[in-house]
């Protein structure tokens, strides 16, 4: 079975991020998402919230099926180490535009030389999800901006909920 990972923050899951998992489902028979902790950093949501917005948004969007093809995880480490733990082949990676495609192409060669056996796979995301980026998102909504065109119902309804005032 070809497994993938799929690494980010996912504070929020954006329709960027969904783009990217469509793809992964169909490289690979299963996709792990893995939610990376980073000490340092507080997110606008909790691990186990995210979680539960990722699972909704799959399967309100692509289906039981493909939830049932998905784990959700989080890493605190390097992703390399994620990726072996449990046994993936491949490292998804979504591509927006150029400069996401220097820093991955970064990325792949630090990780290609310390674990030869992941391979890095880039996708490019579709043309209706390239600007969108969680940050972005978030600040939006903060703002009490209009975020329903990039993010998936169920994480415009939490944010919404967050951001509540």
């Amino acid at each position: 079975m070809t497994t993938a990972i799929y690494a980010g923050s996912f504070d929020p899951v954006t329709n960027g991020h969904m783009d990217v998992l469509k793809g992964a489902l169909r490289l690979s028979e299963h996709v792990i998402i893995a939610i990376g902790i980073h000490p340092g950093k507080k997110p606008l949501f909790t691990f186990e919230e995210r979680v539960k917005l990722i699972e909704q948004a799959v399967s309100e969007a692509l289906g039981k099926e493909a939830g049932s093809r998905i784990s959700v995880i989080s890493f605190d480490g390097l992703v390399i180490d994620a990726a072996r733990k449990n046994n993936a082949q491949l490292m998804m990676r979504g591509l927006r535009d150029g400069t996401d495609l220097d820093y991955e192409m970064q990325m792949a060669g630090m990780n290609g030389i310390m674990a030869p056996d992941l391979q890095t796979v880039f996708l490019p995301a579709d043309p209706g999800v390239r600007t969108i980026t969680a940050t972005l998102v978030r600040q939006i909504a903060a703002m009490k901006g209009d975020i329903r065109p990039f993010v998936p119902a169920c994480v415009a309804s939490a944010l919404k909920a967050k951001f509540k005032s």
